[in-house]
């Protein structure tokens, strides 16, 4: 194939879906830079394995399963430095943009929600960004590499996990 073609495609493709790298860089890195070089490092990574898509699948389960084993890679080299400076997650950097950030009740819900997702482990933390996005349990399972039944059980117990925290 053509490579300036191939890279067109590609470009159209990550213009397309580049929500999905922007959403997990900002569930997984904390501040504004680590955000953008992680968002960088999984655009790569998806260039890399561009040649082995297969455009009869889903590019945004490719795409989500790229994109979030970076991310998770992402977390482990993170979690060993941060041993080492002993900073908590709590004091995470969260940016609420929302329609109704006027409204201080809701942004505090947000900010609630976003406080619990960043204490969850790695696969925890992508189920959850998963499940809300709305994405079906079955392309999940396959984004994860874990079964249906899996998911409904892990999804089950994470909404136990935030009733009982909020």
């Amino acid at each position: 194939m053509n490579v300036d073609i191939d890279r067109d495609a590609f470009g159209a493709l990550l213009q397309r879906h580049s929500g999905i790298v922007f959403k997990v860089a900002n569930s997984y890195a904390r501040h504004p830079e680590d955000r953008a070089d992680l968002a960088q490092e999984i655009a790569a990574q998806l260039w890399r394995a561009w040649p082995k898509y297969d455009p009869s699948r889903s590019a945004t389960t490719w795409m989500y399963r790229i994109a979030l084993n970076v991310a998770i890679s992402h977390v482990r080299t993170q979690s060993l430095r941060r041993r080492h400076d002993a900073v908590a997650l709590d004091d995470a950097d969260f940016d609420v943009a929302d329609d109704n950030a006027a409204d201080p009740e809701h942004e505090q819900q947000l900010r609630l929600l976003q406080g619990f997702i960043a204490r969850q482990p790695p696969l925890e933390r992508a189920l959850l960004l998963l499940y809300l996005e709305e994405r079906p349990q079955r392309e999940i399972a396959e984004i994860l590499g874990i079964n249906e039944s899996n998911v409904s059980t892990k999804i089950g117990r994470l909404k136990q996990r935030l009733r009982d925290e909020l």
